[in-house]
């Protein structure tokens, strides 16, 4: 078999073997179909490349860009990125901190020239440093980002940081201590962005350019907001839930080192690769080895520098990732550390997150990887009657979390809500139920009444609305 069959031969398994987050015991798993799962998802393309042994093994577009038209998704076409751009912007900071330009532990506010980072009581303990931004502790708030219409006018990175119009989003801002606690700030990363273009002197497009995406030869690549006409041409649109396209096809990210990367799973794998080769001493095209080996070092909430590490006890199952979720697309990076394999999902719809699941547990299956395996789970039965204790709107105590409502449709107990859709819950005990295609598991927490009163889920906890 020549290199070429052998690659549609290995993509040909993957995509007849997506599998669920879970199974039911003594049950086979059920193997399915890409374009099944994107039509039961409602996602118009995706777009994968997959690493094997050091190399892009194939790489494949499925769908189309857009839904009603006829243009299909190749390996070529562009997608957002999301929050992948962290670990892409932590590459090209790094490189800074080598030159001895930039310190990770020094405070940040030293080398800030066009904005400071206010100071306030719990900065006058710890400070906010470059290690503690791109690690997620640095105390500052901001989880993400909701971009802005095509149509809309577009805050400088200023303005999104002191939430001053036409800024969508509250002010960067200290509220607890630097350096006590892991919490995921898009904030952090729009600093980090400014950080860097007030040092280098260049834009931060214009950084990310000369100092990663052409050496690691991510042509397809861009951090440019709003995306040039000749690279608009390349991108797929971003789609609703519903299906319904974005408004202008996409929304604009000027919070470009947190989620203004538009890219492709090649190139995507191509800073994998660049990573894995650094760590082990092969490349150093932006960072060396030491460098590469502090950036995959855990650290607070088991978080390297710009991305997160999975488990790290057994050496075969050490490896980095990160997801990515703006509007109309949700992707996924995963790597491993030292064995030369890992994979890129993009999507174009918000329905996403499921899919690219599926997608990498059937690499895993296909590659032989040795994590993102199904997990077996025992279900019951509870009588159709009793479900009714379930049901209601559950909310955090403060109403900031999106409502979940709890519901029985045709005696099947479901929960729905506008941040994650509407799932179908499965018994694994009275209290505990799954929702089986995405691994989530919720706890049912009961009152006084014989109703539940909260329910728990990634571990937030909901009560259910009085009245």
């Amino acid at each position: 078999m020549n290199a070429k069959s052998k690659h549609a031969f290995a993509a040909t398994a993957v995509e007849n073997a997506l599998q669920p987050a879970m199974y039911t015991k003594g049950k086979p798993i059920a193997a399915m179909n890409i374009l099944d799962r994107m039509k039961y998802y409602n996602i118009p393309g995706v777009s994968v490349a997959v690493i094997d042994n050091g190399k892009i093994d194939w790489a494949k577009g499925y769908g189309i860009k857009e839904t009603g038209g006829n243009d299909p998704v190749t390996p070529e076409t562009l997608f957002q990125a999301a929050s992948i751009s962290k670990p892409v912007t932590a590459l090209g900071t790094l490189q800074l901190v080598e030159k001895r330009i930039l310190d990770l532990d020094s405070p940040v506010n030293d080398k800030l020239v066009s904005w400071k980072v206010p100071e306030n009581e719990f900065s006058e303990k710890e400070k906010v440093t470059l290690r503690r931004l791109l690690t997620h502790s640095a105390g500052l708030t901001v989880t993400g980002f909701p971009g802005y219409a095509t149509s809309e006018q577009i805050p400088t990175p200023v303005q999104v940081l002191d939430g001053e119009k036409p800024a969508n989003t509250s002010p960067v801002r200290i509220d607890m201590v630097p350096g006590a606690q892991w919490r995921y700030s898009g904030g952090g990363f729009v600093v980090t962005q400014l950080l860097v273009a007030d040092i280098s002197g260049k834009t931060f497009q214009e950084y990310m350019q000369t100092t990663v995406l052409a050496p690691l030869g991510m042509t397809h690549s861009t951090f440019e907001q709003p995306l040039p006409r000749e690279k608009a041409e390349q991108a797929t649109s971003g789609h609703l839930a519903n299906g319904e396209v974005i408004k202008g096809r996409w929304h604009v990210y000027p919070e470009l080192a947190a989620a203004g990367l538009w890219s492709t799973p090649s190139d995507l794998c191509r800073f994998a690769i660049e990573l894995q080769k650094s760590f082990a001493g092969g490349s150093n095209k932006v960072i060396s080895q030491e460098m590469a080996v502090k950036m995959l070092a855990p650290g607070i909430g088991n978080w390297g520098l710009g991305v997160g590490l999975g488990e790290w006890t057994a050496e075969e199952k050490r490896s980095f990732s990160h997801g990515g979720g703006n509007k109309g697309f949700i992707c996924m990076l995963f790597a491993f550390v030292n064995k030369g394999k890992g994979a890129v999902v993009m999507t174009n719809s918000d329905n996403g997150n499921e899919l690219v699941m599926e997608i990498l547990r059937s690499l895993s299956s296909v590659y032989g990887w040795s994590i993102l395996q199904p997990k077996e789970v025992v279900l019951i039965g509870i009588a159709p009657e009793k479900l009714i204790a379930y049901a209601g709107d559950y909310r955090a105590s403060d109403e900031t979390d999106t409502p979940v409502v709890v519901y029985i449709e045709k005696d099947q107990l479901r929960m729905m809500s506008p941040e994650t859709g509407d799932w179908a819950l499965s018994p694994i005990s009275e209290t505990e139920f799954v929702y089986m295609d995405g691994g989530v598991e919720i706890t049912f927490i009961k009152g006084d009444d014989d109703r539940y009163d909260q329910i728990q889920r990634w571990g937030a906890l909901l009560s259910r609305k009085k009245g």
